[in-house]
């Protein structure tokens, strides 16, 4: 088909509220470099790490959770998730489309494949180095818009009958939560506490710790607790005011394997707490607040183990596209609005009454 000039996009224009997403119909579309493809979008999901992004919550100084109403003032800062920002930026990590056109290394036969993306965009010189990284709708344009252009090997073939805005739920929850759990070494023998099990993330993670073999507790809020159940957790326990009481209550004696902590905040001693000696803890996230309290002595007397996860290893993406095909996850969408309604799917995502992903449809 004919590639037009330009397009409808959503421009984020500087750090702040709502008011800072500027609908656009003349943004132009952007021209594949020698080793990239155009896509154009069938639709786009929502995530944490845009509303983040666009308040600047990433910058040290912002000190709340995630649903405050913090925003950063001085531009300067990095109010990214690896650094500063350069406005106006594009953003949307959860791409699922079709490739428009190639770059003039690119095989013109991947023009019409259907694709998903892989937000995690590296450095072709030094794909291992972190600092070189870069992250789809943050560091480089994104998929709130028509057409994104994104390199080649980040833009992966899938063979599903799900639609676009099924298949936009998976690119960063998923590769999120399959990250997280290759970093602990989760396996069938392990029992795995989840907290924010309802959100994008964790319901993600509860489908990819049972795809394992392990059992799965997961923390949701009572009017969540059967959707979660339905995911396959083991059991679903109650997000409380006192988490310390109702860990308690529903934990096994010894503690879990695992924590796989989306949340942190206030009840993340609970979660330390929970773990068994030589215990695994894994985060990606703070919605509840990224400021902690952490008595040392937990993590030195009992062996535990902290990890962080973000930047995924370059193998994680391809095996997630696999388990799409094979039918071995699925989807989970909490709702869809047109682009042009941007801003009443952030208003439903930071009120956190959804179970799964809100996707955007161009």
């Amino acid at each position: 088909m004919t590639i037009p000039r330009h397009m409808t996009a959503v421009l984020l224009t500087g750090y702040g509220g709502l008011e800072k997403l500027s609908l656009r119909h003349d943004v132009p579309v952007p021209q594949p470099r020698p080793d990239e493809v155009l896509i154009r979008v069938g639709a786009c999901g929502v995530n944490n790490t845009d509303i983040n992004t666009r308040k600047g919550w990433y910058a040290p100084s912002v000190r709340e959770a995630t649903n405050g109403d913090a925003v950063l003032e001085d531009h300067d800062e990095g109010g990214a998730w690896s650094g500063a920002l350069a406005f106006p930026r594009i953003q949307g990590a959860d791409v699922a489309g079709h490739i428009l056109a190639v770059g003039r290394n690119i095989p013109t036969d991947r023009v019409g494949e259907r694709v998903i993306v892989e937000p995690v965009v590296r450095d072709p010189r030094a794909p291992g180095d972190r600092s070189r990284i870069a992250y789809l709708g943050s560091e480089r344009d994104g998929g709130f818009a028509e057409y994104v252009a994104v390199p080649a090997v980040n833009a992966f073939k899938v063979q599903s009958d799900l639609s676009d805005v099924e298949l936009a739920t998976f690119p960063c929850s998923y590769s999120t939560a399959e990250h997280m759990l290759t970093r602990i070494r989760l396996s069938r023998q392990d029992v795995l506490l989840v907290t924010g099990a309802s959100g994008g993330v964790g319901s993600a993670l509860v489908q990819l710790a049972k795809r394992r073999g392990a059992a799965v507790l997961a923390i949701a809020a009572v009017t969540k607790m059967k959707a979660v159940a339905a995911l396959g957790a083991d059991r679903v326990i109650p997000r409380e005011a006192n988490m310390s009481d109702s860990l308690k209550r529903n934990l096994p004696g010894k503690g879990v394997d695992a924590v796989a902590d989306v949340v942190g905040g206030n009840a993340f001693p609970d979660l330390v707490n929970a773990l068994k000696p030589g215990g695994r803890y894994v985060t990606a996230g703070a919605i509840a607040g990224p400021i902690v309290s952490l008595d040392l002595r937990q993590l030195y007397l009992k062996d535990l183990e902290f990890q962080g996860a973000t930047v995924l290893p370059p193998s994680l993406f391809g095996r997630l596209v696999g388990y799409i095909e094979k039918r071995e996850i699925r989807p989970v969408v909490a709702g869809e609005f047109p682009l042009s309604d941007i801003a009443s799917a952030q208003e439903a995502f930071m009120a956190k009454k959804h179970v799964g992903s809100f996707v955007l449809r161009p």
